[in-house]
């Protein structure tokens, strides 16, 4: 897939992590019935391989799904062999280059400009600044996108819907959001709350694309 132009189209990335692998798999499901186009499960849930498996076999190669905390190489060909097409790392580590040897854009998680060097070099799609309100918000991201104009940032953690208008205005590519968009849903919450939130933060992005 070409995760640079589905960023700068979509603006978005959900981040599911749940203890309920059931219940993960219907929050996937429902994202993308409400038109999310970005899903990473994030390898830290529940039984999150099977999560993709199975979310990757309902939605089709039409919504290529991405696995998140790629942490190692092995994560990188469990996440592939499950079906995701795409990586996210929470940090530079071996998951980046492995997961590029397997032909998956990565989304890469730097802090540092010593890192966004770093995670270049090993192949990175785009960068996800993390945790990004302790990195110091979208006034980090506007320091950042000087000496780095071209790259693609995108902010992650802590992110609300106020919260992503503002990095989306500060110059993000895309914004990912996790619990203050998927909530308790993961884990069994409601599924008509989730498509409200699903619904306001598809405006915040659909408002900040040119």
């Amino acid at each position: 897939m070409d995760l640079r132009a589905a960023l700068a189209a979509h603006r978005l990335v959900a981040i599911v992590r749940g203890s309920d692998p059931e219940a993960s798999l219907r929050t996937v499901l429902t994202l993308a019935e409400e038109g999310v186009e970005l899903i990473e499960v994030s390898l830290s849930g529940a039984d999150a391989l099977s999560v993709v498996e199975r979310a990757h076999a309902a939605l089709g190669g039409d919504r290529p799904l991405g696995a998140g905390t790629v942490l190692t190489a092995d994560d990188a060909r469990a996440a592939h062999r499950a079906g995701a097409r795409w990586a996210v790392t929470p940090a530079v580590g071996d998951g980046v280059g492995a997961a590029h040897a397997l032909g998956m854009p990565v989304l890469a998680g730097v802090m540092t400009p010593s890192e966004i060097l770093t995670a270049r070099t090993l192949g990175a799609t785009a960068l996800k600044i993390f945790p990004a309100a302790q990195a110091g918000g979208p006034a980090y991201l506007r320091a950042l996108r000087g000496p780095f104009p071209h790259e693609l940032f995108v902010p992650v953690g802590g992110v609300d819907e106020a919260a992503a208008e503002a990095y989306l205005a500060a110059g993000a590519t895309a914004v990912g959001v996790g619990s203050p968009l998927v909530g308790d849903a993961a884990d069994g919450g409601s599924l008509t709350a989730l498509r409200e939130r699903a619904r306001a933060f598809l405006t915040a992005a659909r408002k900040a694309t040119p």
